[in-house]
C-alpha cells in the first residue's frame, strides 16, 4: 500500500507549477498527496519541524542555503529540476545602450526616465535579501531608488502597467517565471555579484519519508530535469488557468 506524502513548495506560482509535475509523478505510482504552501522561511521552517515529508524546491547554495543550513543533515536532495537565476530587468525597449548595467541607473538618461520604485516580493525572497544589497552598494538610494517588498501581483502588476505605458522600469525577477514567457526581459549586468549567481532548484525530501516512497516512484523523480524555461511556460499555463477560473 502507498503511502501519503505531505509535498510542499514556496508560496510562488512557479513553485506551484514545479511542485504539480512532481506531484504527478508521485500519484501515478500510487501516493496519496497533501499539498501546501508557505513562504520562504515558514516553509523551511515547516520542513524542519518534520510537518512535510518533501519541499519543492531548495534553491541551493545562495538564495535558500541559510534556510536549510540548520537541518541539511536530515534531507536527501533527490534531484536538480532546473537551474534559476535573479536578475535585475529592464523591458527591452529600454536602450541597451543607455542602460546595461545597473551603475547605469545613476547616470542619464537613467536618471532623468527610470521610475524610483523597484517593486519586489516578500521580504523573505532570495531576489528580496539581494534587491536591497545592490540599492545600499551602488548608492541608488542617494539618487531616490527605492526596493520594496510586497506580494507577486504588486510586482507584476507594476512591470505590466509599466511596460504598457512604455515607462521605464526595473524590475527585480528570476529565471524560471511566467512573465519571461510573455516579455522580453533584458538582465542589467551586475558586476559585484550581489544576484547570487545561479542555483539549483533541488527536490528534497526528509530522510524518513524517504523510505516511504516507493522505489520506482523515487527513480522516476531522480531522473526528472525541468529546465528553466518550461517552468516558465507552466508557470505561465498555471496563471492562465487561475485567471480564467475566477472569470
Amino acid at each position: 500500500m502507498s503511502h501519503t506524502l505531505r509535498v510542499g513548495h514556496i508560496d510562488l506560482s512557479f513553485h506551484d507549477a514545479a511542485a504539480r509535475e512532481v506531484e504527478g509523478i508521485l500519484c501515478v505510482h500510487g501516493h496519496r498527496i497533501e499539498r501546501s504552501a508557505a513562504p520562504h522561511e515558514e516553509m523551511f521552517q515547516r520542513m524542519a519541524r518534520g510537518e512535510i515529508d518533501m519541499l519543492v524546491s531548495a534553491w541551493l547554495p545562495a538564495s535558500h542555503g541559510a534556510y536549510l543550513a540548520p537541518f541539511e543533515r536530515e534531507v536527501t536532495k533527490i534531484t536538480v529540476l532546473y537551474e534559476p537565476y535573479c536578475i535585475w530587468g529592464v523591458p527591452d525597449y529600454v536602450p541597451e545602450d543607455e542602460v546595461a548595467q545597473v551603475a547605469d541607473l545613476l547616470k542619464p538618461p537613467a536618471l532623468d526616465r527610470m521610475e524610483r520604485l523597484i517593486q519586489g516580493i516578500n521580504p523573505g525572497a532570495g531576489i528580496s535579501r539581494f534587491s536591497k544589497a545592490i540599492v545600499e552598494q551602488y548608492g541608488l538610494d542617494h539618487a531616490g531608488y527605492e526596493f520594496r517588498t510586497g506580494t507577486e501581483e504588486d510586482c507584476f502588476g507594476r512591470f505590466i502597467q509599466a511596460v504598457d505605458g512604455k515607462r521605464w522600469v526595473v524590475v527585480p525577477l528570476w529565471h524560471p517565471q511566467w512573465l519571461h514567457n510573455r516579455y522580453r526581459i533584458r538582465a542589467l549586468t551586475e558586476p559585484k555579484g550581489l544576484l547570487g549567481g545561479q542555483d539549483k532548484a533541488t527536490l528534497i525530501v526528509r530522510k524518513e519519508a524517504e523510505a516511504r516512497i516507493v522505489p520506482d516512484a523515487l527513480a522516476a523523480l531522480a531522473a526528472l530535469h525541468l529546465g528553466n524555461r518550461r517552468v516558465s511556460a507552466l508557470d505561465d499555463q498555471l496563471r492562465q488557468a487561475s485567471v480564467a477560473s475566477a472569470a
